[in-house]
């Protein structure tokens, strides 16, 4: 497929991000998803139809003049909504990136699968994997699909040998405990592909969001966590 068949809906670019994967990124947030995560920070990503189309060279232009910022451990981040809603975007994206140079970092719940799939994670330097909770219950109910889903991709990761970060959001009353925490580990330390693990806190500051789309927040009743709390679970994860 040709770059000119090829356009992405783009949600906001943000062209020095920090916390987005390794260094300094570029980082690009796709329209669309397909879960409806009660702890979700942007639920005007949700919505497929909306966004501004890009094609992957347009992009790949505007990330190429921060590339004196991202430095050797700097690159493209894309991250969503779900990315992988658009996985041949995706694909072309990074291996115009490539092309470039470019350090690639693709940011996924890991719900989805599927050939194309494939192609966009064989350009992916690194994934940021969510795994938002370690009962399948809880996914069900807080997060759309279930606890399998995320796991399967992460195994695919590890037979490709594709770096990984797992992210997990503590949310107090739902995975602020050490049962989680330590399942977490498991998990982590079954897939040698895992060489990192970050615990963000829950925070309700897009309850504004929610509050101009008209859109209840699932989550806006319960409280942010001890910053103490996570701490001590980081340090649960380093043993």
């Amino acid at each position: 497929m040709s770059d000119k068949e090829i356009k992405g809906k783009v949600h906001s670019i943000q062209s020095l991000a920090a916390s987005d994967g390794p260094g300094v990124r570029f980082a690009i947030f796709l329209q669309g998803c397909n879960l409806r995560c009660g702890c979700c920070h942007n639920p005007d990503t949700w919505n497929i139809s909306g966004g501004t189309e890009y094609t992957p060279k347009e992009i790949v232009e505007m990330a190429k003049r921060y590339r004196e910022y991202f430095g050797s451990d700097g690159g493209v981040t894309i991250s969503g909504g779900e990315p992988l809603l658009q996985p041949e975007f995706v694909r072309e994206v990074f291996t115009l990136c490539h092309e470039a140079g470019i350090n690639t970092c693709l940011d996924t719940s890991g719900s989805l699968f599927g050939e194309s799939i494939k192609a966009a994670l064989a350009v992916a330097d690194r994934v940021l994997l969510d795994i938002k909770y370690t009962e399948n219950g809880l996914y069900e109910e807080h997060v759309g699909c279930d606890l399998e889903k995320p796991l399967r991709f992460l195994d695919y990761l590890n037979q490709q040998n594709i770096p990984v970060t797992v992210r997990q959001v503590i949310i107090p009353t739902l995975n602020n405990n050490d049962e989680n925490i330590l399942k977490l580990k498991a998990i982590c330390d079954a897939h040698p592909c895992v060489d990192k693990i970050e615990l963000l806190p829950f925070r309700k500051m897009c309850k504004v969001k929610y509050d101009d789309l008209g859109i209840h927040f699932a989550h806006g009743h319960l409280p942010e966590p001890d910053p103490k709390e996570v701490d001590r679970f980081r340090e649960m994860l380093k043993k």
